[in-house]
């Protein structure tokens, strides 16, 4: 398989996700990824690269308009020094209302903005630590700064930057100045090739960029057991998850699947929980958008991805699902990761 395995670990506690990093890299796994939702990106990113030796450490991904672009350049490079160099910012806008209602945080023309604040990151690790003044205009993140140095090791003055987008002007974006695009978890081959491809393409060609200075990174919402059925009702919680957001009815849509998102949505609403959402998600929108079923279901769909993206991210689902089921599930993956890579003893 040419495509780049990586894994997005999951644990109760922070000992069980850094065990299960260590496991996934074990197993073959180049990247260990983490997520901003339930936790701190970066803080665990911090945790994640000193429980790993050589696998690298990413984000994806951590809020970007949530801290300042310093505080976040700042939080990358101390995660960096810890993995000598192994680290990768992935970072994203999330949706309005995450930003404006949870976090109080600006968000404005996502892209924009978003833009903004890659420019200040690459701009702040380059001259941070000569103490090279820094003078940069913006609608969102102006920076300015004068008489500054830090005085403390900087293993890279440049860390890759993966930027996630699912619509046309994020995923154009990450083509134009990422050094990687992180799809969303639910991406499927179809979708990647007619709309994703096109936008990142479409994103390389304004700027002049080739193909090779792109890592094109699908995240995979991926369940695995010896029983397809435990596995796809395991994936459908999350699913339903991401069908309550409205922000998504366009990708559902193209899918086939417009109605079904409807009715989750108006179930949440009407006041069912997020964990409550999978009885509502049918085994052909879990079969469509995700890869689950038994080890030899997940490798046969796997090969739909070859010649479209460079790395796949296999995560568990999150939601809907017991701890024991997500133990169990993680076990599973890590063991067909195993067989993929040609780590199985």
């Amino acid at each position: 398989m040419s495509v780049r395995i990586t894994y997005g670990p999951w644990g109760e506690t922070l000992a069980e996700l850094c065990d299960a990093a260590r496991r996934a890299e074990d197993a073959g796994a180049e990247v260990v990824w983490c997520p901003e939702l339930h936790r701190s990106a970066t803080v665990t990113a911090a945790a994640l690269v000193q429980s790993t030796r050589n696998a690298r450490v990413g984000t994806a991904i951590a809020l970007a308009f949530t801290r300042t672009p310093m505080t976040l350049a700042l939080e990358a490079l101390d995660v960096d020094e810890l993995a000598g160099g192994r680290f990768i910012l992935g970072i994203g806008s999330g949706v309005r209302a995450l930003n404006e209602r949870w976090h109080n945080a600006r968000f404005g023309r996502p892209a924009e903005h978003l833009r903004e604040t890659v420019r200040n990151l690459r701009e702040f690790w380059a001259k941070a630590g000569v103490g090279a003044p820094i003078d940069l205009d913006g609608e969102y993140e102006p920076m300015r700064l004068r008489g500054y140095r830090r005085p403390f090791l900087q293993v890279r003055t440049s860390i890759p930057i993966y930027l996630a987008g699912m619509g046309p002007l994020m995923t154009r974006l990450a083509g134009e100045i990422g050094d990687g695009w992180i799809s969303h978890e639910l991406c499927s081959p179809a979708y990647l090739k007619e709309h994703s491809v096109r936008w990142l393409a479409a994103g390389l060609d304004s700027a002049g960029r080739s193909w090779d200075s792109l890592d094109v990174v699908v995240s995979a919402l991926c369940a695995v057991d010896s029983d397809a059925s435990r596995a796809r009702r395991w994936a459908a919680g999350t699913v339903g998850f991401y069908a309550s957001v409205a922000t998504y009815q366009e990708f559902f849509a193209y899918h086939g699947y417009g109605h079904e998102q409807e009715h989750v949505m108006r179930e949440f609403r009407a006041g069912a929980g997020a964990d409550e959402l999978g009885p509502l998600v049918s085994d052909s929108m879990v079969d469509t958008l995700t890869l689950s079923g038994t080890a030899d279901d997940v490798r046969t769909r796997l090969a739909a991805y070859e010649g479209l993206a460079d790395t796949v991210k296999l995560t568990p689902p999150t939601h809907g699902v017991s701890a024991e089921e997500s133990r169990a599930c993680q076990d599973h993956i890590i063991d067909m990761m195993r067989h993929i890579t040609g780590r199985a003893t």
